[in-house]
């Protein structure tokens, strides 16, 4: 992609109605568009990295079983009343002009379990998962830290089906191993703890993942022995101390929640009467989970651990493009051979935004830092004197000399 006809641009200016570091990172690098608060356009480099990490999403729920599906945003009211969610309060409600009520998906039980039970309906169907990666609206009282907590937002929301508690604690616990899986794959493993929570109306506890960043709205306490942590809605009724180990040498931190599972057992199911026929030709109620985690949220967690006073720095698994193309100088021999250097990335199916624009080097290089790709390369009449261009890493001051013939070589080994 060339730079100069890339729809979004870099601003230094930081938006005044905006806080968090990832809304003003974001917006900065031209990564997305603040229509209102809560609100936000996805821009072309916003899209890139939103498409990747819901990819990484999409494979770990694939390997688990998971099968992808689409449900409706608007939802009936009757669904809703039957679960007795209908007048919950981050329900977003539309009314047509001949005054019939929907409501906009905040969370889609109401939706796949009536949709499941006309498909399954004996023993031997089970185990199964479906999942989707959708668009969410819920009615925020505050709107705030910019990604992390929207009005619209995008969720994968994974939903087991099973015939026994046995089964669902096993995918129960596999579903938890793929979440991390995709928290490795993002760069945020080593900060995120499976979290002991409130299990609300399904059980005595749900599970929650919770990252470790300053801009967190939720206190943990972290065991450091079982490397598990304990949400401080619960840590009274566990009294003070691990529900693992019984350590009470807790450690306290913010963080964010990128994720969330809960054992909804038989809540939907009984609600919509959802049974099957086992195998002694009994009827017995479907047993459910619910899994969740938001790739818009897991973006703006990512932002919030890895940036610099410069501006962002992608983990290579997410970046917008793997490398950044910098052109420096109107001399026709610097530009002919970007352009080569250019279209022989693109060959090699190296992910390349290309600095063509007719910029100083003082704000390209300021732009490579904000939109933070993880490799810059610079072709420049003093590198081509060598019939060489710079390569630098974002996280890393130093750049390197690399010969033009050993570049293809020296950025696959990088990446």
């Amino acid at each position: 992609m060339k730079q100069s006809q890339l729809f979004g641009k870099t601003t230094f200016e930081i938006p005044k109605d905006e806080t968090s570091t990832n809304a003003q990172l974001l917006i900065r690098g031209g990564f997305v568009d603040k229509l209102m608060a809560g609100v936000y356009t996805y821009l072309p480099l916003g899209k890139r990295v939103l498409w990747k990490i819901e990819n990484i999403i999409r494979e770990e729920m694939n390997d688990i079983g998971g099968q992808e599906i689409l449900m409706p945003a608007l939802q009936k009211k009757e669904d809703w009343q039957t679960t007795g969610r209908w007048d919950i309060d981050v329900m977003m409600k539309v009314k047509t002009f001949f005054d019939k009520e929907y409501g906009l998906g905040w969370t889609h039980e109401e939706v796949v379990t009536p949709l499941a039970k006309k498909y399954i309906r004996s023993y031997k169907d089970f185990p199964f998962s479906v999942f989707q990666i959708q668009t969410k609206f819920r009615s925020e009282k505050r709107a705030k830290s910019g990604i992390l907590r929207g009005r619209e937002f995008s969720m994968k929301d994974l939903y087991s089906f099973h015939a026994s508690e046995k089964d669902l604690d096993r995918f129960y616990d596999e579903a938890k191993d793929a979440y991390f899986k995709v928290f490795d794959r993002v760069g945020i493993k080593d900060q995120t703890y499976l979290t002991f929570a409130s299990g609300g109306d399904f059980s005595k506890y749900s599970h929650e993942f919770q990252t470790i960043a300053s801009a967190g709205e939720d206190t943990i306490y972290i065991c450091d022995k079982c490397k598990i942590a304990v949400n401080k809605e619960i840590i009274e009724d566990l009294k003070n101390s691990c529900p693992k180990c019984g350590n009470k040498n807790l450690k306290e931190e913010k963080a964010i929640e990128t994720g969330n599972i809960f054992k909804l057992k038989t809540r939907f199911s009984e609600a919509f009467n959802f049974k099957f026929i086992d195998e002694n030709s009994r009827e017995n109620i479907v047993l459910m989970g619910c899994y969740g985690l938001g790739p818009t949220r897991l973006m703006g967690t990512i932002i919030e651990l890895s940036n610099d006073e410069n501006g962002i720095i992608w983990p290579k698994s997410i970046a917008p493009y793997q490398v950044h193309l910098v052109s420096l100088g109107k001399d026709k021999n610097i530009i002919n051979e970007s352009v080569k250097i250019y279209k022989s990335l693109q060959e090699k199916k190296i992910e390349v935004l290309f600095d063509d624009r007719d910029e100083s080097a003082g704000v390209k290089f300021k732009d490579s830092d904000l939109i933070g790709i993880p490799l810059r390369i610079v072709v420049s009449k003093k590198t081509l004197e060598k019939d060489s261009v710079e390569i630098k890493e974002r996280q890393k001051k130093n750049f390197e000399l690399i010969q033009i013939n050993s570049l293809i070589e020296k950025i696959k080994e990088l990446l």
